[in-house]
């Protein structure tokens, strides 16, 4: 059973990076313990709460400004940033030593485990221990927290034990993609005409967003070239040849996604719907290049023909290109609503922008290769596919807690989307429909959710009483209730924010 996706598309908190405000409120302003919690608590519930009236795009205020200046610390990406721009926003407190962290066993009878000196081990250990000994988590289950102004690991059970993480996995997807790319990178649509203007080509970046207005636009400006080359009748193509190997998921055709193109409308979507399980076409590219021909024929362009597939000739040139949202607002909008074209459409970007073929395997390659330049713990890691629906995907608790750990380090402000796009708490996303009742993690908890037949795992972020910025990974294998596994695994999630008792 593919992962349940909520209907909203709204990221609440794309405004306000977070982790960016635990920084400042907290230990740039000197506030005590007591204090910091109240802010924390207020201002998670203040902003939740406002996420209900607030309608924005994924990219706008703090998140753009923080973007932007990680984007001109010589990152890649498609937008140009001036050298002398001011800076952005402070981000998140640094994380030094979160790789001998990550390395160390910490399981949680390991008495020389990597703990806080003020014994935070042992107040999680009474806390998370009998939580984890419910029955809904199923036969096996595994448990990581981290202090991400530290790095040190304050709790471990099953740390390093490769589990199937569903769509957890995305996390790892979206880091790759950030980390080879950057937060400014936008995929590009282009429309090439041949040198007489009698062949045009509509060549398919990847951009799994392209919506029918998008299409609209691309028509109205390739109109518009042809007619001032006097031409008014063309052949039409259609170029996927950016991605290679097999379309179809390993799960076969399935309403959670389509088959993967570098050339699609809407992910390839039959109905209205923008998030969720939804009817699929079964080529993707055809029908956006039906869709094109239509939209030019509107425009005063007619096509001597049904579109074909094929590629632009070697002396067209371009004469209308479209250009995605920002590499970071696709994370975002990847992780909130669980979207798995998005992440398969990341994971072969990250294959292209590092010279792997654009199918699985080389999705999977070149995924796999950045988590290792970051030095992340990889033993037993298999990253299968970018979404999460492959069951042969395996990720440690220990690798989920630490790519968020990574992503609140002030070293690699790139990263930042993954922690802004994590769904919260009872207000979006996957976790829109959790959280609803009194269990007081209610707007304080950001996580990525997983879900498949007898799997359930929960992995992101929540600040606890004592202002502390924690990353935390919960996974579960063998459960039979999902709806139960969920309850339990937000009960953890909301101790970890209810803090030591």
């Amino acid at each position: 059973m593919a992962e349940p996706v909520k209907r909203p598309s709204i990221n609440p908190f794309s405004r306000v990076d977070r982790t960016t405000l635990t920084d400042r409120l907290g230990m740039r302003n000197g506030l005590s313990n007591r204090q910091f919690t109240a802010v924390s608590a207020v201002l998670g519930l203040a902003l939740a709460a406002g996420a209900v009236l607030a309608a924005g795009p994924w990219d706008s205020g703090q998140r753009k400004a923080e973007h932007d200046w990680a984007a001109s610390q010589d990152r890649t990406g498609g937008v140009h940033h001036e050298p002398d721009a001011p800076s952005g926003p402070a981000p998140a407190p640094s994380a030094p030593a979160v790789l001998a962290a990550l390395g160390t066993a910490a399981d949680d009878s390991a008495p020389n485990a990597a703990v806080a000196p003020d014994g935070a081990a042992d107040g999680l250990r009474a806390v998370l221990g009998p939580l984890l000994k419910d029955p809904a988590l199923g036969t096996r289950r595994s448990a990581v927290v981290i202090d991400t102004a530290t790095g040190k690991r304050l709790y471990g059970l099953g740390a390093d034990a490769p589990m199937t993480p569903a769509s957890t996995v995305k996390i790892a997807t979206t880091v790759a993609a950030l980390t080879a790319l950057g937060p400014a990178h936008r995929i590009p649509t282009t429309v090439r005409a041949s040198a007489d203007l009698r062949t045009v080509t509509l060549v398919g970046g990847g951009d799994p967003t392209l919506d029918r207005a998008a299409l609209r636009a691309l028509a109205a400006d390739t109109a518009r070239a042809l007619k001032d080359g006097g031409v008014r009748s063309v052949r039409l193509r259609y170029d996927t040849s950016g991605y290679s190997g097999p379309a179809l998921h390993p799960i076969g055709p399935n309403e959670n996604i389509a088959p993967v193109s570098a050339l699609m409308v809407d992910e390839g979507r039959l109905d209205d719907t923008s998030s969720g399980p939804a009817p699929r076409s079964g080529d993707p590219a055809r029908d956006a290049a039906d869709a094109f021909a239509e939209l030019l024929d509107e425009a005063g362009i007619t096509t001597a023909d049904s579109p074909a597939p094929g590629r632009a000739a070697a002396k067209s040139r371009p004469v209308a290109t479209h250009l995605s949202a920002p590499l970071s607002a696709l994370v975002e909008r990847a992780l909130t609503n669980s979207d798995n074209d998005i992440a398969e459409a990341l994971a072969r970007q990250t294959a292209l922008a590092t010279g792997e073929p654009a199918d699985f395997k080389g999705g999977r390659r070149a995924v796999t290769a950045q988590l290792r330049k970051l030095g992340l713990p990889l033993k037993g890691v298999v990253v299968a596919d970018g979404s999460g629906l492959n069951r042969k995907d395996k990720a440690t608790a220990a690798l989920l807690a630490g790519l968020l750990a990574r992503a609140a380090d002030r070293d690699h402000p790139e990263l930042r989307p993954v922690l802004t796009g994590l769904p919260v708490a009872g207000f979006s996303g996957t976790l829109s429909g959790r959280y609803t009742t009194k269990s007081g993690g209610t707007g304080l908890i950001r996580a990525k959710t997983g879900t498949l037949t007898g799997v359930n795992s929960l992995s992101g972020t929540v600040v606890d009483p004592h202002g502390r910025l924690l990353a935390f990974a919960f996974l579960a294998s063998g459960t039979t209730a999902p709806s139960e596994a969920q309850s339990a695994l937000d009960a953890l999630a909301t101790a970890l924010a209810a803090g030591r008792r």
